[in-house]
């Protein structure tokens, strides 16, 4: 009988298994974008539930039938836009930041998180003087998690979202005209379109190789370790290598999925979307929302941050009418 052979069990793409340093997801590159508007946003996963749609691909099996879809609900009440940061291009270090200001009237709950400077709020004309050696300019947004009485927090998180545009200038004069203001998801993703989401996953703790890797657990003849590999690598060289399966930290990694679809975008919780009963260990929904198909990284409660694809599919799901949405309770699901 011949030898039995499978792929290695668990990835080597994801090293160091460790934990994340932040919870606050941030995104280190962005599309490009004609137009002028914020090229992400930020937003808290309250749960999931599914829906009814009409498959509208031309050339599937299912063209034209009900399909069933997951979706993932993540309220996104409005980020205040506190800053917007300047960079400059150094040809030996890559991006730099150059300057940036911040408004006038901050937050609520904006100094539970970081202490104002003194000096430089609401004088963009710095930024203006600098345009001809300014290559890129984003915003400083903070979340307000205050208005989700789910979360019972009030501390801010902050991050850093790019800005669409033919020019530098426009985006100047953008991100100038909403310093000190709100912006909302329904000014920035439609249903239809394709975004990624990055999120911290759920945390597992310190587990073993069988369940970290998923490698097989010996027979109960095996004398010595059961739940663990064969052998840790030749006699001859004197230490482990680091692609050996070993016990460590599982989960609370940083991930990014690609290309999640867009299904409604809902404005202070409306269309319904809250099961009877809340979603678990969440609540309900009151803000502004947004419902992606599939599943997000992490629990319920985790800041997720959400861009414009990347690098968007060309063929995509495409959906006509949202014929149900499920409302029933997830109570002992």
């Amino acid at each position: 009988m011949p030898r039995r052979t499978r792929p290695r069990r668990g990835s080597l793409q994801f090293y160091p298994r460790k934990r994340a340093k932040k919870v606050v997801p941030r995104f280190k590159s962005w599309p490009v974008a004609d137009a002028t508007v914020p090229l992400g946003f930020y937003g808290y996963k309250a749960g999931m539930t599914h829906a009814i749609l009409t498959d509208a691909r031309p050339k599937t099996p299912t063209s034209g039938q009900d399909v069933f879809v997951p979706l993932t609900v993540i309220e996104t009440p409005p980020l205040y836009v506190f800053g917007v940061r300047a960079y400059r291009y150094d040809p030996n270090k890559g991006l730099l930041a150059a300057t940036e200001v911040w408004a006038n009237d901050l937050p609520k709950h904006f100094d539970r998180r970081i202490t104002p400077p003194k000096n430089g709020h609401g004088d963009v004309s710095k930024i203006e003087a600098m345009l001809g050696d300014i290559v890129d300019i984003r915003l400083l947004v903070a979340t307000q998690p205050h208005k989700i009485p789910a979360l019972g927090k009030k501390t801010p998180d902050v991050g850093e979202i790019a800005v669409g545009g033919k020019s530098v200038d426009e985006k100047f004069k953008f991100a100038s005209g909403v310093l000190g203001s709100e912006i909302r998801i329904k000014d920035i993703f439609q249903p239809g379109e394709q975004i990624d989401v990055k999120a911290v996953t759920k945390g597992k703790g310190f587990q073993g190789a069988v369940k970290r890797f998923g490698v097989f657990e010996f027979g109960h003849k095996k004398e010595k370790t059961k739940r663990g590999v064969g052998a840790l690598g030749p006699f001859f060289k004197g230490k482990v290598f680091w692609e050996v399966p070993r016990p460590g930290q599982m989960g609370f990694h940083t991930r990014t999925e690609y290309n999640k679809l867009v299904v409604i975008v809902g404005e202070n919780g409306e269309p319904p979307i809250t099961p009877k009963g809340g979603f678990l260990h969440y609540g309900e929904v009151k803000n502004d929302y947004i419902a992606v198909m599939g599943s997000v990284p992490g629990p319920a409660k985790r800041i997720v941050g959400l861009r414009k694809a990347i690098r968007p599919n060309k063929h995509p799901f495409q959906f006509g009418q949202i014929k149900y949405i499920s409302l029933e309770s997830k109570q002992g699901v």
